[in-house]
């Protein structure tokens, strides 16, 4: 049954499973695939233990890290200590996050006032209107 002179894409329809199945384990799956695909889980596992192994002892020897992973192991000491320096305030964009934070807060006392003020004046004319 074609439709015009195109041929559909060869993929065909696609079947999706359902959370029940992936919960059953009844997926539409090879099982193939899914053998695989744990053997490359474990092999990352694996590869992941190594290299927590190796890179203990290259962290005190810095002869032997390559250019960019010892300046990528400087920039984050130095982000790190930028980031103490900016908890502490004592950066210049930390002063300024103050200073502006102070002023909203000045800002925000000063109209809180100005309502109460208002709200007083109002509810005093209120009492002087009955009398």
């Amino acid at each position: 049954m074609g439709r015009g002179k195109f041929k559909g894409k060869p993929t065909g329809h696609r079947h999706f499973s359902t959370p029940e199945e992936l919960r059953a384990g009844t997926s539409a799956r090879p099982r193939t695939f899914r053998k695989e695909e744990a053997e490359v889980e474990e092999e990352e596992e694996r590869e992941e233990s190594e290299e927590e192994i190796e890179e203990e002892p290259e962290m005190g020897k810095t002869t032997e890290l390559s250019r960019r992973e010892r300046e990528e192991i400087e920039k984050q000491k130095a982000h790190e200590r930028y980031m103490k320096l900016q908890e502490q305030g004592k950066t210049e964009q930390s002063r300024k996050d103050l200073e502006r934070l102070a002023m909203i807060r000045q800002q925000r006392a000063e109209a809180a006032k100005k309502r109460e003020e208002e709200k007083a004046a109002k509810e005093q004319k209120k009492v002087e209107a009955r009398k």
